[in-house]
């Protein structure tokens, strides 16, 4: 039997792969089931040191993410042996990715877009997984969706359970059953109750915080780096651009160092000196940069970030950038302002060639990783495809095998 712990980008994949392939699996997922619209209730909360979005239910943090979908650290893996050209290609058509119909593409990102071109920026539609013809375009793709109009883990968990994998919720695993540095089972909280679970394989897919804590606990030194890409929004007026109810994060601009995206945030409208300033009068855009990983993780699952000389440059490299283009598109130079230092896509706590190897395989057999635990550096852009790509990998080995 396997049994994979998480429901996010790594754990689903593999879920249904080997659910539709009739073999036996049982899923532990820390929090509850959930419509996708109440998502933004089960962000988590850390100390207060670090600003992170991660969310505890199912579907992980695909659930609240904005169904972007770019391919990263191509180089970087086939150092490694590890080739997901045609992992990306089978997940890109499982998840349906693709660049916005015209018809999703509001007034607000068509300025991004159009200023971005002007200034001799890379401007792109950003790769999605949204399914148009359900979308009602509300901006509230952050805070999961009315709807159900994107992909999240969620889709692909309710496949694998259609097809006769067990899931079980609010299973708070909490350590590993081993024998002769074999895995033999996890052990779980639930319902106030300790329960033991056996299997002949096991797949951590509990995101960068809970797998390191895992593996810590059994005795791999897990999570002592993490990265996590940093990001701060950066915005003005533009009256009644209507850009919050706009579907999030639709066009793209690359740069050497950084990525940008057009992103609403509402904690803009405080630094507008307009005493009339309202949501529909902000256009704002998300600022990505890659992490020195100089971060960790303690014993409580706190998370600790030290921002290095790079990081800070990145991020104001970014940030004049996108003061440039909303400039260009329209905004008052006079009210555009930045939000605070935040951070998303936790990872690389159990890197690839450090605590696993190519396979994804720890130092106790049979014991996998497959979330963003394994990215060997953070790659500064959406990694949930990638993430679908390995886990496509892995499950593909874990048959075969």
């Amino acid at each position: 039997m396997f049994i994979i712990v998480g429901t996010g980008a790594g754990g689903a994949v593999i879920a249904r792969e080997l659910a539709k392939n009739n073999l036996p699996v049982t899923i532990l997922e820390k929090g509850p089931y959930i419509h996708s619209k109440d998502a933004f209730n089960y962000y988590d909360k850390y100390n207060d040191s670090v600003d992170l979005l991660t969310t505890t239910c199912i579907g992980g943090s695909t659930i609240v993410s904005m169904g972007n979908m770019v391919r990263a650290l191509d180089e970087e893996l086939l150092e490694f042996g590890i080739d997901l050209s045609k992992d990306y290609e089978y997940v890109e058509k499982l998840v349906e990715v693709h660049g916005l119909d015209d018809s999703h593409i509001g007034s607000g990102t068509q300025a991004f877009l159009d200023a971005g071109h002007k200034l001799g920026l890379k401007t792109l539609k950003m790769p999605k997984a949204i399914r148009e013809e359900d979308c009602i375009q509300c901006g509230k793709c952050a805070f999961g969706c009315p709807v159900d109009a994107k992909f999240s883990g969620k889709d692909l968990i309710d496949e694998a359970v259609e097809v006769g994998a067990k899931l079980i919720t609010e299973a708070d695993v909490y350590d590993l059953i081993t024998e002769n540095n074999i895995i033999k089972g996890v052990k779980y909280h639930k319902d106030g109750d300790d329960v033991e679970i056996y299997a002949d394989t096991v797949i951590l897919a509990a995101g960068a915080i809970s797998s390191a804590l895992i593996l810590r606990k059994s005795g791999i030194d897990a999570g002592r780096e993490i990265f996590f890409d940093p990001f701060v929004t950066v915005g003005g007026y533009l009256k009644d651009i209507n850009f919050n109810t706009e579907v999030q994060m639709a066009g793209l601009v690359i740069g050497e160092n950084f990525v940008l995206s057009p992103h609403f945030s509402s904690f803009i409208g405080a630094n507008i000196p307009y005493d009339d300033v309202e949501d529909k009068d902000i256009l704002s855009i998300m600022v990505k940069t890659p992490d020195d990983s100089k971060g960790y993780i303690d014993d409580n699952g706190d998370v600790f970030k030290t921002n290095t000389i790079q990081d800070i440059r990145y991020l104001a490299e970014g940030a004049a950038t996108a003061g440039f283009i909303l400039e260009k598109a329209g905004v008052d130079p006079k009210t555009i302002g930045s939000t605070v230092y935040r951070g998303a896509h936790p990872g690389g706590s159990a890197k690839i060639g450090e605590v696993v190897d190519s396979n994804l395989e720890t130092e106790i057999s049979n014991l996998y990783v497959c979330d963003a635990s394994v990215l060997p550096i953070s790659p500064g852009k959406p990694p949930i495809l990638t993430i679908l790509a390995l886990s496509k990998r892995l499950s593909d080995y874990l048959k075969n095998k």
